[in-house]
């Protein structure tokens, strides 16, 4: 889909509300045919293992908290073993210094990690400073980037410009924690599609996913990836498979089923009406 189809869909609510096919089935793609590549957001390596077991997953990515909930303490020898087990697809290391020589020399180190490895450099140092010149130097040295803590339409255009004509690279855009606090982030992410699809090597990243819709957002929109937790792109098999009607009718049998289990009660209904 092309950026201005993408851009199209970033109306209010309603757009939520998708057209109806054959009568009853929504308009959700499948799997099979969702046109942005899925990469899994995690650090624990045997989820990576096992996710990387299917096809459809092109690649993963990590940063240093998630790291942390993975219990990563060597951070070179997990990297090299990662990168052993999934040799063949996208995997983002992300930079740990919060100095920017320092920083720079981390991307290059990261990079010498394996072909198929992006450095993943944020958007600034904890100071403010920003990163765009640094970024720029290392594309075009041939360093593959993942420019990462993307937020504002301002950083996006930064991080293109900086990015243009160099290495293949990645812009983060963080959609799910700016929704978080109530921000529409939909047409932060169709600028973002928009002026990457005009350069040659840039791809731009749905990133802090939060839920399977999410993944049919990023889709409508043109964007090139999202990137989600195992738990939500393990759910991505059921896209298309069920209407609202058929979803009602589950919940209510569940409800029921749920009921009669706990033994829940409640006076038959003669004594109710012998109450009133």
């Amino acid at each position: 889909m092309s950026a201005g189809a993408g851009q199209g869909r970033c109306g209010g609510p309603g757009e939520r509300v998708r057209e109806m096919n054959n009568g009853d089935k929504p308009m959700v793609p499948r799997l099979e045919s969702l046109k942005v590549k899925l990469f899994t957001d995690g650090a624990d390596k045997a989820q990576i293992v096992a996710m990387a077991r299917n096809a459809w997953i092109s690649g993963f990515t990590t940063n240093p908290s998630l790291l942390k909930k993975a219990g990563v303490t060597d951070y070179v020898a997990y990297a090299r073993e990662l990168v052993a087990a999934v040799p063949d697809r996208h995997i983002s290391f992300e930079v740990i210094s919060d100095d920017i020589p320092e920083m720079v020399a981390q991307a290059r180190l990261i990079s010498s990690w394996g072909k198929n490895v992006y450095a993943k450099i944020p958007v600034s140092t904890t100071r403010g400073e920003p990163m765009f010149d640094a970024v720029r130097t290392l594309s075009r040295d041939g360093i593959k980037i993942n420019m990462t803590a993307i937020f504002t339409s301002e950083q996006v255009a930064e991080a293109v410009t900086a990015l243009e004509g160099g290495a293949p690279a990645c812009v983060s855009v963080f959609a799910g924690r700016l929704g978080d606090v109530g921000i529409d982030y939909r047409p932060i992410v169709a600028d973002a599609v928009a002026r990457a699809r005009a350069t040659q090597n840039v791809e731009i990243i749905w990133a802090s996913t939060r839920e399977v819709f999410n993944v049919v957002e990023a889709h409508d929109m043109g964007c090139h990836i999202i990137t989600a937790p195992a738990d939500v792109l393990n759910k991505l098999p059921g896209l298309g498979t069920q209407t609202g009607a058929e979803l009602a009718l589950g919940a209510v049998k569940a409800f029921r089923d749920d009921a009669l289990a706990a033994g829940i009660t409640l006076p038959p209904s003669d004594k109710l009406h012998a109450a009133e």
